[in-house]
């Protein structure tokens, strides 16, 4: 492993037996006028943790945008919800966690929740899709749903 690939391995955070877990800093450039993380904010946070828990499993943003897993494939947002708990301040260090909790056809729901020394500050509910390049939904492949939903695999 070269000194990039080692420093780069950290980036993405670790496969949990529950999904994903990321490391994140609140950067000034994340808060309000007040010092406080802005609340549009917390979306790029809850992003970088689903996206790198796909990086995790083995779905690559950028194999799917050059049609390299059978088709263009790209993953969206359908629905987000979201409880504000408690309020993240410049330079905390954030613990984003993901899992899955069910796939359906072509929609995973996902939870996530962000914390800060234990405590949860962000709780929040997401509806993804896959669609093909027209904006049909796609079946998830189920290489996808084995690596997203483990422990349901394996007790089948």
């Amino acid at each position: 492993m070269t000194e990039e690939e080692a420093l780069a391995s950290g980036l993405s955070g670790e496969l949990t037996a529950e999904g994903h877990r990321l490391l994140a800093r609140v950067y000034y450039a994340d808060t309000d006028f007040s010092g406080v993380v802005y609340h549009a904010r917390y979306l790029e946070f809850l992003e970088r943790g689903r996206s790198d828990y796909l990086r995790l499993a083995g779905v690559r943003h950028t194999e799917l945008l050059e049609g390299m897993r059978g088709g263009h494939i790209v993953w969206i947002v359908r629905r987000i919800e979201i409880d504000f708990v408690r309020p993240a301040r410049m330079d905390d260090v954030l613990v984003v966690e993901t899992r899955t909790e069910r796939i359906s056809g072509a929609r995973i729901f996902m939870a996530q929740q962000i914390s800060r020394g234990g405590e949860t500050l962000i709780r929040a509910k997401v509806e993804a899709a896959i669609i093909d390049a027209n904006g049909r939904p796609k079946r998830f492949p189920a290489e996808w749903i084995a690596a997203f939903m483990p422990a349901r695999t394996e007790a089948s």
